[in-house]
């Protein structure tokens, strides 16, 4: 089996929690062969526990590597993926691939041009409730009346206290930290045609392209087996100073509306996402566990009448882990050549409706 030569740029959270120990246990996949992260105390914990370490992902482009794996902090996704595409390398590029449908489109013309593979970490279109949903669902929209998508978010502190070796540092160098909050700044610009900050800026940047940014990717999906398609934006607010997010999109070829919000709930250690498709005769619910929360299953419910008599069906697809699923199908797309499931242009299709409902909540 042919083993990918692959390197991480980004040791936080979701490089700690998932993507660093996930490619060691697809050992037969994939050589780790470095990670790349800003903190030197970040480095010299990674060196103890036996990786190479690299303050800059040029240094690991250097490298006899097939492939990256971007974890970095948002707005150096784009500058990376590129990077990596003008060296001839793979890349698997956390959410969101970036925040601008003029960067993706950048980025989809680097990767024709390198032929090389791009995959963004939309884990949710790898969970086995996700795909079962897909095939249940009507294909048409006919007796579609509203989709929903709610997130009650503590953020993190929850479910990484039980991760032992869990290091959060705090010790990278200033200038690298006022450096991404100006890119941060100018790409929001490019997206949005705005100059965000505060709330506005902690609204967009994290209720819609850091959290919703999955729900509407899954939500996308979801509409495409039924024929529909996004038709405006008809309302959209950030609140609760920016904790929260909030958007209203009317759907093609239906009555439907699509309602979806996002907010943290800072100090209760409870995590709810729920996505939820209304119609004439049926309730289709999936409900997420925290996505640090390693072979919880996702929930799918059925509910139905008949009569006065109401049933809900649950079913149980299976406590495979959506997060090593998406490394695997990135091997089949590299190794393989098999079609990539989550792409820069689904990307550059959820970008854009984010953008849209900032353009709308800004003007709220």
């Amino acid at each position: 089996m042919t083993r990918v030569k692959i390197g991480v740029v980004g040791a936080g959270l979701i490089g700690q929690v998932e993507h660093i120990p996930n490619l060691l246990r697809l050992g037969k996949y994939y050589e780790l062969i470095g990670v790349v992260d800003a903190s030197p105390m970040m480095r010299a914990e990674l060196q103890a526990r036996g990786l190479a370490t690299y303050s800059t992902y040029q240094q690991l482009l250097d490298l006899d590597i097939d492939a990256i794996l971007v974890a970095a902090p948002d707005q150096y996704h784009a500058q990376i993926t590129l990077a990596a595409l003008q060296r001839g390398k793979h890349v698997f590029c956390e959410k969101p691939l970036c925040f601008s449908v003029g960067e993706a489109e950048e980025i989809a013309a680097a990767r024709q041009a390198a032929g090389k593979v791009v995959q963004v970490g939309y884990m949710k279109r790898f969970d086995p409730s996700y795909e079962l949903l897909l095939s249940l669902l009507p294909k048409n929209a006919t007796g579609l009346r509203q989709i929903s998508v709610e997130v009650q978010d503590p953020d993190s502190w929850p479910f990484n206290q039980h991760q032992g070796d869990f290091l959060k540092t705090n010790d990278v160098p200033a200038e690298l930290i006022a450096e991404g909050k100006h890119l941060r700044e100018q790409q929001v610009h490019r997206a949005t045609g705005h100059i965000l900050t505060g709330s506005e800026m902690w609204g967009f940047t994290n209720s819609y392209c850091s959290s919703l940014i999955h729900d509407i990717n899954a939500v996308h999906g979801m509409l495409d087996v039924m024929g529909i398609d996004t038709a405006a934006v008809v309302g959209a607010a950030f609140y609760a100073d920016g904790d929260g997010g909030h958007g209203s999109v009317r759907l093609t070829g239906c009555k439907a509306l699509w309602q979806m919000s996002h907010l943290f709930v800072p100090k209760l250690a409870d995590y709810v996402e729920r996505i939820s498709l209304y119609f004439d005769d049926a309730v289709y619910e999936l409900t997420f566990p925290s996505p640090y929360l390693n072979h919880f299953p996702t929930r799918l419910t059925v509910a139905r009448s008949e009569g006065n008599i109401w049933q809900k069906t649950e079913y149980r697809a299976s406590y495979e882990e959506a997060f090593i699923r998406e490394l695997v199908g990135f091997w089949h797309s590299v190794v393989g050549g098999k079609g990539v499931r989550n792409t820069v242009e689904a990307a550059a299709r959820d970008l854009g409706l984010a953008a849209q409902l900032a353009n709308v909540a800004i003007r709220s």
